[in-house]
């Protein structure tokens, strides 16, 4: 027992360093000068440097063969940091140091060629985010995939080609249904309307506090591109807002709300441990899908959201609850993935999932990806793409060499469609404090089921816990053909 306080003492210590990091990008991303990028680039790899110095440890071998948990949190505790040993073991500290300063740097510069439309401004830093993360993925990968190795990081267990079977089961169900709607005879209006930034901040700020998002250990900001940061008692969410489209404030706002739920729903008997944070990507995204699309666009939580943009805006843009909920659920092609239906988003995640893998395993090379992207969007959504932004400048991910994050977006939709249909079956009476403005049935649900369990179960295993069944696309395509077809009177 004295190893196993020993290393969780220096666990301990590693975690809330790791913490730090993470605010120094929340601050980053928020509110950092435009002018401190370098300074702040120097300062993440110096960071990173003594991050990966501590994870590789050789006390944390020594502690590793003297301990013998005999309890379930002990032995899960043991194997996530041996995991995490084991994995820095295999990336050079130079290159871990490389990454952190460059992908600080590439962040900026995405920024500012997103905003002015310039690709060739961020194509040099892509370059270099790419060649360091091929680096890495050679390092992790011992001769195999490349991309599983980068995988892992996000999604421990998944594989390219189990992911891509996931992909070839849920493809043919979602372009049926597609088709179907977008060839319908009834037709669903968007939202009509401008909409002032104070007032979309305040709705978003009553709906974070409708799910649960304890604003005591946490706060909302502004960012390009939302996200959620943190862990245990300070997760920090952010939104957008845009003048005609208010549903993505919204949406935003719940979806990472959704993050944020999960981390301050752990178990604080495990705060700052690897139990003390999320299992895995995609199990945190199946909360922050649950939160946003099976309850945030439910036809009851949207009737009471109807009401709430009425109060504020005096016009919701629609001329009543029912006009407002297929509005929000509006189907139909568009170029960016955060704003796509549920019917769409997936088919804009295999877009990225194919891309990025041909990105890592050198088919496609930086300079080439607009011309790859705007051919296959094309295709894929009979779009021809008119600007960087609306292409492959429109996501975050790859200037922070987040290569093997986009695949976790559909297998969290694909968690959350289990845990919606075991939610339901326990919830029979979900729809009526939905419609008063309350998930509260819901999310407690989901912190006891799920949340609080943290870091505890291996990912497939805490869904299939949650929901009774072991994970798979069915639920989540009944769940979209049935609510869609009822919208579009299929």
């Amino acid at each position: 027992m004295a190893a196993y306080d020993e290393l969780m003492a220096f666990q301990r210590e590693t975690e809330a360093l790791g913490q730090i990091m993470g605010r120094l990008g929340w601050d980053q991303e928020t509110m950092m000068p435009s002018g401190a990028s370098e300074q702040r680039a120097e300062e993440m790899a110096a960071l990173a440097g003594v991050l990966h110095a501590r994870r590789m440890d050789p006390r944390i071998g020594d502690w590793l063969e003297a301990v013998a948990p005999d309890d379930l949190a002990g032995q899960r505790q043991v194997a996530e940091i041996r995991r995490e040993y084991e994995r820095t073991q295999k990336v050079p500290s130079d290159l871990s140091s490389a990454i952190a300063r460059t992908t600080s740097l590439a962040h900026r510069t995405w920024a500012e060629a997103r905003a002015t439309e310039d690709f060739d401004l961020f194509r040099p830093k892509l370059e270099e985010v790419l060649s360091l993360s091929r680096e890495k993925a050679s390092a992790l990968a011992v001769g195999g995939d490349l991309y599983d190795a980068l995988l892992e990081e996000f999604e421990p267990g998944a594989t390219g080609t189990s992911l891509q079977e996931m992909f070839d089961a849920l493809r043919p169900r979602l372009v049926a249904l597609r088709e179907k709607v977008l060839g319908a005879e009834r037709t669903v209006a968007p939202l009509i309307g401008t909409y002032e930034e104070q007032g979309q901040l305040e709705i978003s700020r009553r709906l974070a506090l409708a799910f649960g998002y304890d604003t005591n250990h946490g706060r909302i900001d502004k960012a390009v591109h939302p996200f959620s940061s943190g862990s245990g008692l300070d997760v920090r969410i952010t939104t957008r807002t845009e003048p005609e489209n208010p549903s993505n404030c919204f949406y935003s706002t719940i979806h990472e709300v959704g993050h944020a739920a999960y981390e301050q729903g752990i178990d604080r008997a495990f705060l700052l441990s690897p139990l003390g944070r999320g299992v895995s990507m995609g199990v945190h995204e199946s909360q922050s899908r649950i939160y946003e699309n099976q309850l945030g666009r439910s036809r009851a939580f949207t009737g009471w959201l109807f009401g709430q943009v009425r109060e504020v805006f005096g016009d919701a843009g629609a001329p009543d609850a029912e006009a407002f909920y297929g509005a929000i659920n509006h189907c139909a092609p568009g170029y960016i993935r955060t704003e796509a239906d549920e019917v769409h988003y997936n088919l804009h995640i295999v877009l990225r999932f194919d891309l990025e893998r041909m990105l890592i395993d050198g088919r496609l090379e930086a300079a080439d990806l607009p011309e790859a992207w705007n051919a296959r969007f094309e295709a894929d959504f009979g779009l021809a793409v008119d600007k960087p932004s609306n292409g492959c400048l429109q996501d975050v991910h790859w200037s922070e060499a987040l290569f093997g994050y986009f695949p976790t977006y559909t297998l969290g939709n694909v968690y959350a469609g289990c845990l919606h249909e075991a939610l339901r079956a326990d919830l029979p009476d979900l729809d009526e404090t939905l419609a008063a403005g309350d998930p509260s049935p819901a999310t407690a649900w989901l912190r006891e089921k799920l949340q609080r369990h943290g870091g505890l179960y291996e990912p497939a295993d805490v869904i299939e816990r949650a929901s009774g069944r072991k994970p798979g696309v069915e639920p989540l395509l009944d769940y979209l053909e049935a609510k869609f077809s009822d919208i579009y009177a299929l």
